[in-house]
């Protein structure tokens, strides 16, 4: 990494701009503004992932969430193409939020656009580091978010949902989700999923 001093002002902007988020999450008694704990579980997720990330992916792993309650699914009409359309609206969004902060750290334009190219997800079939990051979100996912979603979900939707996620991932992502643990419903309803 050229510059350290860069990189980790640039971290500690990314999260102070979502240490603003009103929605919160408790761990273990302790309250966090949700997209910080988001950002910094990415991080974490990413490390275990890849021993030696670039400094591109790293930055699109932390502000990948970057300021999204700003935009509420609430805006969009509750369908399959409101969905769709918040989602893209989000990849832009957060583009430009990360763009906005880089710049005024002093990275160059290509970085800049490597990192909006990793939001947008827009090479996800041909982009190795697209991948490594799909890998990482949906591995955060499993891990952290989907014994919650469980709570509120049947198990035929939940097979979906881990059917839709297993197609897209790696065969590395698909590893390392198999060695996460999980509460016992969820395990079987991964086991259900994959047919295993």
């Amino acid at each position: 990494m050229e510059d350290i001093a860069r990189f980790e002002k640039t971290i500690a902007l990314f999260d102070e701009a979502n240490s603003q988020d009103p929605n919160k999450e408790v761990v273990e008694g302790i309250e966090y503004p949700k997209e910080l704990l988001y950002a910094k579980r990415m991080t974490q997720m990413l490390l275990a992932y890849e021993k030696a990330p670039s400094e591109a992916l790293q930055l699109a792993a932390r502000c990948q969430h970057i300021k999204r309650w700003t935009i509420p699914r609430s805006d969009y009409p509750m369908d399959r193409k409101g969905y769709l359309k918040w989602r893209t609206t989000l990849k832009l969004f957060h583009g430009e939020e990360a763009a906005k902060i880089m710049t005024q750290t002093g990275y160059d334009e290509e970085t800049i656009n490597k990192v909006k190219l990793l939001l947008s997800k827009n090479k996800l079939k041909t982009d190795p580091e697209s991948k490594m990051l799909e890998d990482v979100i949906c591995l955060v996912f499993l891990q952290y978010y989907f014994p919650e979603f469980a709570k509120k979900n049947t198990d035929e939707k939940l097979v979906d949902i881990v059917q839709k996620t297993w197609g897209k991932m790696t065969e590395k992502g698909h590893d390392l989700a198999l060695q996460m643990e999980y509460p016992e419903r969820e395990l079987s309803v991964i086991k259900k999923a994959l047919g295993i």
